[in-house]
C-alpha cells in the first residue's frame, strides 16, 4: 500500500490531522490499535480551547458540535467556602466550550467513513522503517498478517505508550518529566451539572472539580492517594468527600446518583525533545503530558495538528518545507507554555503530602492576589482559552 502521510494512532488527534489533509487532497492511512467501539468507550476530558473549535471548523466536522456544546464564559475557583469567578469573555473576549472527546472523536470516523478515508483497525505490531531516510514506511499486521504502507511521512499520533517516541533513538531524544504525589479519581454521572460553569476547589481535604458533559451528564473529580483503587470508593463515599471539598453553597444543591463510570488518572508532566525526527513527526500525548488541571491536553494535541497540518499543506501544494522544517521548533514553544500552565494551576490548587505551613500560606496568599488582581485572572483566562497559535 502506497500513501503520502502515514498517520499512527486513531484517536481524535491522529483522526482530525486525516481530515483535514483528506480535504486538501492529501492522502493519509490511519492505523489504530484497537476497535472503533474501545476508542470511543474512553472516557476523556472534553474542554476546547477556540484553537481546536476552529480546526474542526476547518475540517467539516463541526456541525453536531456547534449545535450540541456548551460555551464558557468563566471559570469558579474556590478556596475553601470563598469563591471568585475568572470571567472569560471579560478578560479576554474569548470562550471555551464543552464538548466532549468521545464526540469529537465519534464525528471524526463519521467524516471519515463518509469520506471514504483509510482506518485500519487492530493493527498490531506497528512498526516505523527509515524514518531518517527519503524513504520511510510502515509495517503492522492484521490477524497474523504483515502488512506494509510506504509513504512520504509518518505522523505518530499513538499516545504515550505507542511506537512513534520510541522509534526516535535515545541518541537523539531527551525527556523531562514531573511525577505527582496524587491522582485524580473522577465520575461520570447522570445527573445535572451543580454549577452552569466549572468550579475549581482547593480545600484542606485536597482539590476538587465540579465539570459536565450535557445538561444531564456531570463529571466529578477529587484528588486521591496513588494508593487508591476505584473499588476503594464507593459512589456514596466519593459523593459525601466531593460536598466536604466544595463551597456549602453547591455542596447543598448537588444533585448524586450511579456512577456509570469511576476510574483514577494519576497526574505527570511530560515532554519529549524533538518533536521530529527525519519524516517522523509527533504529536499529542506521544509527544507531551500534562496534568488535567486547566484543561490542556487535547488542546495541545490540536496546537501540534495545526502546526502539522499546515507544514505539510506548503510542502504539498507549494513545495515549501518551512513549515515541517519548524514544526518541532514551533510546537515546543507552545508546549512549554501549555506546561507551565498546568504545572502552575495544579500546585495552585492541591494539597502536596510535604507541604509547610508557611507553603500553605503562600498558596492561600497565591489564591487571594488572583481573587483581588484583574491583571492575574487575565493571565490565567488568556493561557485557559488558549494561547494563539
Amino acid at each position: 500500500m502506497r500513501t503520502q502521510v502515514a498517520i499512527i494512532g486513531g484517536g481524535p488527534s491522529g483522526l482530525l490531522l486525516s481530515q483535514l489533509l483528506h480535504r486538501k487532497g492529501i492522502d493519509t492511512v490511519v492505523l489504530e490499535r484497537k476497535t472503533r467501539d474501545y476508542v470511543l468507550g474512553r472516557i476523556r476530558a472534553g474542554i476546547l480551547e477556540t484553537g481546536f473549535v476552529n480546526l474542526m471548523r476547518e475540517a467539516g466536522v463541526a456541525d453536531r458540535m456547534d449545535k450540541e456544546c456548551f460555551v464558557h464564559d468563566g471559570t469558579v475557583i474556590s478556596h475553601g467556602d470563598t469563591q471568585f469567578t475568572i470571567d472569560f469573555k471579560d478578560l479576554t473576549d474569548t470562550s471555551v466550550v464543552v464538548y466532549g472527546q468521545t464526540e469529537v472523536t465519534r464525528d471524526l470516523y463519521d467524516a471519515r467513513e463518509a469520506m471514504d478515508g483509510t482506518v485500519i483497525f487492530n493493527a498490531e505490531n506497528v512498526q516505523i522503517h527509515g524514518a531518517d531516510s527519503d524513504t520511510p514506511h510502515v509495517t503492522y499486521t492484521t490477524d497474523g498478517v504483515e502488512h506494509r504502507i510506504d509513504c512520504d511521512f509518518v505522523a505518530g499520533c499513538d499516545g504515550f505508550h505507542g511506537v512513534s517516541r520510541q522509534t526516535i533513538p535515545l541518541t537523539v531524544r531527551r525527556e523531562y518529566e514531573k511525577l505527582y504525589p496524587f491522582g485524580w479519581l473522577g465520575i461520570l454521572s447522570e445527573t445535572p451539572p451543580v454549577h452552569e460553569e466549572l468550579i475549581y476547589s482547593c480545600s484542606s481535604r485536597g482539590f476538587a472539580l465540579c465539570s459536565m458533559r450535557n445538561e444531564n451528564l456531570s463529571r466529578y473529580y477529587i484528588q486521591c492517594s496513588l494508593s487508591d483503587s476505584p473499588e476503594d470508593w464507593s459512589d456514596d463515599a466519593f459523593w459525601q468527600e466531593l460536598k466536604r471539598r466544595i463551597p456549602s453553597e453547591y455542596a447543598d444543591k448537588l444533585v448524586t446518583g450511579p456512577s456509570i463510570e469511576k476510574s483514577i488518572a494519576p497526574l505527570r508532566s511530560f515532554v519529549t525533545e524533538p518533536m521530529r525526527w527525519g519524516r517522523l513527526f509527533l504529536c499529542g500525548d506521544a509527544a507531551h503530558i500534562v496534568p488535567p488541571t486547566g484543561a490542556k491536553g487535547l488542546n495541545t494535541a490540536a496546537s501540534d495538528i495545526h502546526y502539522l497540518y499546515n507544514g505539510l499543506i506548503l510542502h504539498y501544494l507549494d513545495g515549501d518545507d518551512t513549515g515541517i522544517d519548524t514544526y518541532s521548533e514551533k510546537a515546543l514553544a507552545r508546549i512549554w507554555k501549555a506546561e507551565r500552565f498546568s504545572w502552575w494551576m495544579t500546585n495552585l490548587l492541591h494539597r502536596f503530602p510535604d507541604q509547610s505551613e508557611f507553603d500553605l500560606k503562600m498558596q492561600a496568599a497565591d489564591i487571594a492576589f488572583l481573587r483581588d488582581n484583574r491583571a492575574a485572572q487575565t493571565v490565567l483566562a488568556q493561557n485557559y482559552v488558549g494561547l494563539p497559535y
